[in-house]
């Protein structure tokens, strides 16, 4: 009896054993599953234990416009930070710092907890500070030892992100408005001489070349070893970002301004004539199309999650969308365009508008939760990471402003 006892008893922890084994496979396999498809950073930042920062124009290769890191329930001015011009671009935020782009060609790191200025970087050399020096309206790209970003005369930086001194400039013959991201050891960034390059991030040089037919405007996005553009030459491209191959080419008939997102095979984009696209980028068949009775231009990039799009329009409303089907969910209206391009944290959307309030809205309703007055003309999106929210306004004198807990 005793052996029969011992018997039952080792062929049940067996058991026990063999389906614990065999969970802990499935869970991993699902929860591998789903990073692919909803990566939470693939770019590389300072610390690399800690991945709630904001390190490109919107935060991931995907461009999704999902944060990483959470909000207090109740945000508080913490800092503003004057500058002579406006800042049309978005932030990038790691290790208790802030890196942000000003029209007059300064690039300034300041100390994400005041807002004391520890370096600045100018777009010349010129050390005179009244001398002209061309603009940044490229949003700042985040490496583990570099910030990258394009100037109005067509030169992309590489400044050291701890002494803000210059590592090496590229040199295109356009201006950059496209915000760079990152891909191994390699820049990809457009430009308005009607090409896309990949350079390399350590020497500053050229890899490849993509020539396209017209202005790239739009930040790339980055999913499963290509590269999406579409831009004022109203074609969707998807390239190798490995060899620089274009592999399809599919015609849209209108030209885009805001930046392409992606979830899976679904690429997402706001165009300036026939809506807001998702089309499946590997077959390049359209999925559906969402356009209103009154013509919008978007120049607003699409923010996604599982559930839903969201998106600012010139229609003075922001649009939140089926992510499957393209159905309306909502619309919040403003008092001005929404060029700002919205960020989804948990449950709440924070997006700016031209009529100088960032917006906190319900994810979920539409519902808003708070108005902050920023400053006239906000165009450039919120970054937010390490619990608070970064974004700048476009004035003749701009400001940054900090929002988050005291």
């Amino acid at each position: 009896m005793m052996f029969k006892l011992q018997y039952k008893v080792s062929v049940t922890l067996m058991v026990q054993s063999i389906l614990i084994s065999l969970l802990c496979i499935i869970l991993c396999a699902s929860k591998s599953s789903y990073a692919e498809s909803n990566p939470v950073n693939t770019l590389a930042p300072a610390n690399e234990s800690t991945t709630m920062g904001w390190y490109s124009f919107r935060n991931g290769n995907l461009q999704q416009g999902v944060a990483t890191s959470t909000l207090p329930d109740k945000l508080e001015v913490l800092w503003e930070f004057p500058t002579k011009h406006g800042v049309p671009a978005t932030a990038a935020i790691d290790g208790g710092k802030v890196y942000v782009a000003v029209l007059d060609g300064e690039l300034f790191c300041l100390d994400l907890k005041t807002g004391k200025q520890i370096w600045s970087y100018r777009s010349v050399e010129n050390v005179d500070p009244n001398s002209f020096a061309p603009g940044f309206k490229s949003s700042p790209l985040l490496t583990k030892d570099t910030v990258y970003l394009g100037d109005e005369e067509g030169l992309l930086h590489a400044v050291d992100r701890e002494s803000g001194k210059k590592r090496w400039t590229f040199t295109t013959n356009g201006e950059i408005i496209s915000s760079p991201n990152s891909f191994a050891d390699k820049v990809v960034v457009g430009s308005y001489d009607n090409s896309l390059y990949c350079i390399e991030q350590n020497s500053g040089k050229q890899v490849w070349k993509v020539e396209t037919e017209g202005y790239v405007n739009c930040s790339p996005a980055i999913a499963d070893q290509h590269t999406f553009i579409a831009g004022c030459d109203e074609h969707l491209r998807v390239i190798n970002v490995n060899t620089g191959e274009q592999t399809k080419d599919l015609e849209l008939g209108t030209y885009l301004t805001a930046s392409p997102s992606v979830m899976g095979d679904i690429i997402y984009m706001g165009t300036d004539g026939k809506g807001v696209l998702a089309i499946n980028w590997k077959t390049l068949k359209p999925i559906w199309t969402y356009t209103t009775e009154r013509a919008t231009r978007y120049e607003s990039s699409t923010a996604i999650n599982e559930k839903y799009v969201i998106v600012g329009g010139t229609d003075k409303l922001v649009h939140c969308l089926d992510r499957l089907t393209g159905k309306p969910v909502w619309t919040t209206p403003t008092r001005a365009a929404v060029s700002s391009s919205p960020v989804i944290v948990g449950h709440r959307v924070f997006v700016g508008s031209v009529d100088s309030f960032l917006y906190e809205l319900k994810l979920e309703t539409g519902d808003i939760i708070t108005k902050y007055p920023i400053g006239r003309n906000i165009t450039a999106s919120p970054a937010i990471g390490e619990n608070c929210l970064v974004i700048g306004a476009n004035t003749s004198a701009g400001k940054i402003v900090c929002l988050g807990k005291n």
